[in-house]
Parts: C-alpha cells; sequence; structure tokens
C-alpha cells in the first residue's frame, strides 16, 4: 500500500491536510485510559478478558480554549485513536511520532491492519498530550518485511 492510499482506508480523520505527509499519515489521539483492572490471557483463549480501564478527562488551560490537555502522571496507559482502519488485504506500520519519542513517551511499534488501542509508556517526569494531537503515524510496510 501506498502513501496516497493510506487516507482512502481511515474513517474518522481530523485533518488530513496536517495530518498527510510524503511518506506518512499522522494520526491523533482520542482518548487517554488508566488500566484500572488487570486483563487475562490464557492459552485457548476462554479465559482471555480485556482489562478494566478508566477514561481520563482533559483540562483546558484557559477557560477559553476549544480543546483541553491530559496531565498525565509517569506509568502505562492504552491510547485509543481518533482514526479508524480496516485493511483487510494489506497492513501498515503504526510507530509513535519522533515527537512523541523526544518527550520520553513511547507506545510499540506494530504491523496493523485495523487500529487497536495501544500502550503508551509515559517517563518519570509525566507528560502533557492535548486533545487531537498528533501522536502516531502510519507508513507502508517495506518490501519484504510483511
Amino acid at each position: 500500500m501506498q502513501i496516497d492510499e493510506i487516507e482512502t482506508v481511515l474513517d474518522g480523520i481530523v485533518h488530513g491536510e496536517t495530518q498527510r505527509g510524503d511518506d506518512e499519515y499522522e494520526l491523533t489521539v482520542a482518548g487517554i485510559h488508566r488500566l484500572h483492572e488487570p486483563g487475562h490471557i490464557d492459552f485457548g483463549g476462554g479465559e482471555t478478558t480485556e482489562p478494566e480501564t478508566e477514561p481520563l478527562d482533559t483540562k483546558k488551560r484557559h477557560a477559553e480554549d476549544e480543546y483541553g490537555w491530559w496531565n498525565l502522571e509517569p506509568g502505562t496507559y492504552l491510547l485509543a485513536y481518533n482514526e479508524t482502519l480496516d485493511l483487510p488485504d494489506a497492513s501498515l506500520v503504526l510507530q509513535p511520532r519522533p515527537a512523541l519519542a523526544e518527550m520520553g513517551v513511547s507506545h510499540p511499534t506494530m504491523i496493523v491492519d485495523s487500529l487497536p488501542r495501544v500502550p503508551l509508556a509515559v517517563p518519570p517526569a509525566g507528560a502533557r498530550i492535548k486533545e487531537n494531537a498528533r501522536v502516531s503515524r502510519l507508513v507502508p510496510v517495506t518490501e519484504g518485511r510483511r
């Protein structure tokens, strides 16, 4: 799949003109969830359950602000995207944007055909993330690495 085609398989795009790059498509944050109770996973799948999570609220810096910020303490969270992807016949690489990594915040790089919630690791200094911030990117799978 080429970059030109990615926009055609994404729904929920916030501002395509800003999110589309020459060799990537950036994804925006819709929600951040705190892990409240553990999930379970077993060999056969019969006892597998998702973790219980709690959506975190944002706080506006000024009353007139349109969007708020998540003020994250150190730890692990689940990140949900505004965008959705349904790509049954191909895959893309999901990775953190460099701006996120430069804050010491990370999430795994994954080959995806849909957009799951992804674990978000926040460093000891914490992190501030604004609603709809561009936090991740999709890039084509390099030939031979699928």
